[in-house]
């Protein structure tokens, strides 16, 4: 009788030919070690997560949309359904703006002498170059539409990006840009965008100059807590689960896996954790800190369904490799779904929290 260790697939992938697509090299050849917790998480993410009744928050750090993966992948995840909610570095919603603004980034070198370029007015992210001016343009934008009265009161950062995709997707059509932003297409689909660190980002500064000029805008970070928590319950309490997807970690991946705690740990309902964890990180476990951090690990804190352990991967692999791949393979191997629109819906799903926050209040006034 054999080794029950050996009922894995046999290791034997058909030659690479030409005109194979994405979603069948993924299939067929990424056979061991992270090319395999790839081929693990696309179907994961097409199997599972995408199904109907599952809710999917995606999180955002590290310069993924200056390298053009709002444009190459993420707006099309979100035109298919595939993207219910997203929490962000405010840098990437920043530097995403400049596409929808027609502004250009170019590809360079790593190598470039940064005192040179200082000199000439280029600013650098590693291999992706730009005019110095492209900041103060997109400087001068977000200024410009926080002058608005809508923008005039506190406000959640999901209500904050929806009103400026609101304009952006107004300048994408005025100018006929041949690029479009993340925030004008999370405003078409209902997308709420949230970011974890609102002050840490060039839109953070802009929003604090003008506070400077006598703005009444401010960013609430608590109503982001409850509303990021309510997505999660109104997902599970409608007999649907949650899945979170993860793209390197940082603040966007706490604040996602932090809806559990805030749930069962803070607000003292009882729930059992995301059911579905898919995270692409370069990030080492053993260091302690939370981009590393595993599933498993997560269970402890109540962030993850112990139950569904086996439905969670982690791929050590650079965002910028991992996200396009997963989008073709997605796109290739699941058909669209209907949007969510949960950006509508925030009001309706804090009622839910607010009703079961004072209900578990209530329970635990009657116990003492």
């Amino acid at each position: 009788m054999g080794s029950r260790f050996l009922g894995g697939r046999r290791i034997a992938p058909p030659a690479i030919t030409p005109g194979m697509t994405a979603a069948d090299l993924i299939d067929t050849t990424f056979m061991a070690y992270n090319s395999a917790r790839l081929r693990e998480a696309a179907r994961l993410l097409t199997e599972r997560c995408l199904e109907e009744d599952v809710t999917v928050g995606v999180t955002l750090t590290g310069a993924l949309t200056p390298a053009g993966l709002g444009l190459s992948s993420l707006i099309p995840l979100i035109e298919a359904g595939f993207i219910d909610w997203i929490i962000s570095t405010g840098a990437n919603l920043y530097h995403d703006a400049h596409f929808g603004l027609g502004l250009s980034l170019h590809a360079g070198s790593p190598h470039a002498n940064d005192v040179v370029l200082r000199e000439e007015g280029v600013v650098r992210i590693y291999d992706i170059l730009f005019d110095y001016r492209v900041l103060l343009e997109t400087d001068a934008f977000f200024r410009r539409i926080i002058e608005e009265e809508e923008f005039q009161r506190p406000m959640g950062s999901a209500e904050f990006h929806y009103l400026c995709g609101k304009y952006l997707a107004e300048r994408e059509r005025q100018t006929g840009s041949r690029t479009r932003c993340l925030l004008s297409a999370a405003y078409e689909f209902g997308v709420p965008v949230y970011t974890s660190s609102p002050g840490d980002s060039s839109i953070g500064m802009n929003i604090a100059a003008k506070q400077l000029e006598g703005s009444r805008l401010t960013i609430d970070p608590g109503t982001d807590v409850n509303e990021t928590a309510s997505i999660v319950l109104s997902a599970k309490r409608s007999g649907g689960k949650s899945a979170v997807v993860i793209f390197g970690g940082g603040s966007p991946k706490n604040f996602a896996l932090q809806t559990e705690p805030q749930i069962q740990e803070v607000l003292g309902i009882s729930e059992k954790g995301h059911d579905y964890f898919l995270q692409v990180t370069d990030a080492r476990p053993d260091t302690g800190g939370l981009s590393g951090a595993t599933p498993s690990e997560a269970v402890s804190w109540g962030k993850v369904d112990p139950e569904q352990l086996p439905n969670a991967v982690v791929c050590y692999c650079d965002s910028t490799i991992a996200l396009p791949l997963l989008t073709a393979y997605a796109l290739t191997r699941h058909a669209p779904r209907k949007p969510k629109r949960l950006y509508d819906r925030r009001g309706e799903m804090m009622d839910l929290l607010r009703r079961e926050y004072a209900a578990a209040q209530a329970a635990g006034t009657d116990s003492d």
